[in-house]
């Protein structure tokens, strides 16, 4: 079970509701211990006063702003006595549509759940609102010494709330990207194409189908070290297509996605009427590809190899897995 990272009071209009907050998602990333190379010696980290070069404790570190002058010292408890609501108010003091809040604006996802179940009716008639009525909850609260501005909103049968950036923390892309093009009118038969790739290549969005492979990758790493053996590198980025050449390759691409729905789309099983020898010619991400027309099940989580031997129906393994091996 998640542990509560904050609990307040949850309030719109005249109504208090208590809630405790729990993060939505978890880290799969790999973490690694530094350590010294030629040896199995840890380095870790200190707090070191670097006047004196001493270990400092953590009940004698103060905060301090510096104005350029001097140090302005701030102690953790001050902090708290000047939080909205001691920290423990989540007001909501105003319903936006959904829509009206550009993706740009979302950080972190929680979720939110009453304290108790004797609070469920509150909860679940706040829940069953937002759905209908097709809005968030804009509040602010503070956690963790720093106040964030916050969407809540109804999910499935639950209430979610998602942390937002603040209007001056989002940058004007076009003072950041001076390469970005203006709005200029793209030429008809490209945009026709181009429009043609993106349907020919539309899939379901299914969120299970998609893993961080590069964390699995790196796993694989780690297990063939361990035991000596080796791993296939990675391909190398494509080469850019040239602005020449747009056109041809645009239509290359429509021609080769409806081949390939031709040749195996969903729900005509594994395989694509071609053999492992056919297959070994494309790369990753063409073989990826073709997986997708076939729904091949878990692809996202395959390798070069497997995906070939999916592919062809598991009639013939691949060379490259003995030669790894």
């Amino acid at each position: 079970m998640a542990h509560a990272v904050w609990s307040g009071a949850l309030s719109f209009g005249l109504v208090a509701l208590p809630v405790q907050l729990v993060t939505a998602t978890e880290s799969h990333t790999v973490h690694f211990h530094q350590l010294e190379r030629g040896t199995s010696d840890r380095v870790r980290n200190k707090r070191v006063n670097e006047r004196t070069g001493k270990e400092v404790r953590y009940d004698d570190i103060v905060k301090g702003y510096d104005t350029g002058d001097e140090y302005v010292l701030v102690e953790p408890d001050e902090l708290d006595e000047i939080a909205p609501g001691r920290s423990k108010s989540l007001e909501i003091t105003g319903f936006v549509d959904l829509d009206a809040v550009e993706p740009i604006y979302f950080d972190k996802t929680y979720y939110l759940a009453p304290r108790n179940k004797e609070y469920a009716k509150v909860y679940g008639l706040l829940r069953e609102a937002l759905a209908r009525a097709n809005k968030a909850g804009i509040a602010t609260f503070v956690m963790r010494n720093r106040e964030y501005l916050v969407a809540v909103k109804a999910e499935d049968d639950i209430l979610a709330l998602h942390t937002l950036h603040w209007a001056d923390e989002v940058r004007d892309p076009h003072k950041e990207l001076p390469t970005v093009p203006g709005r200029a009118k793209p030429d008809k038969k490209e945009l026709d194409t181009a429009v043609s790739l993106i349907d020919a290549l539309t899939v379901e969005w299914e969120p299970a189908e998609y893993r961080d492979t590069y964390q699995e990758k790196v796993r694989r790493l780690i297990e063939a070290k361990r035991t000596g053996e080796t791993v296939e590198k990675a391909e190398p980025a494509p080469e850019p297509t040239n602005v020449i050449d747009l056109r041809e390759a645009l239509q290359a691409s429509v021609d080769r996605a409806k081949d390939r729905r031709k040749s195996g789309g969903r729900g005509a099983g594994t395989g694509t009427g071609a053999g492992a020898d056919d297959l070994d010619g494309l790369t990753k991400a063409e073989l990826y590809r073709r997986a997708t027309d076939a729904g091949v099940p878990g692809r996202s989580s395959m390798s070069r190899d497997q995906l070939v031997e999916a592919l062809s129906g598991g009639k013939k393994k691949s060379s490259r897995r003995k030669k790894a091996s």
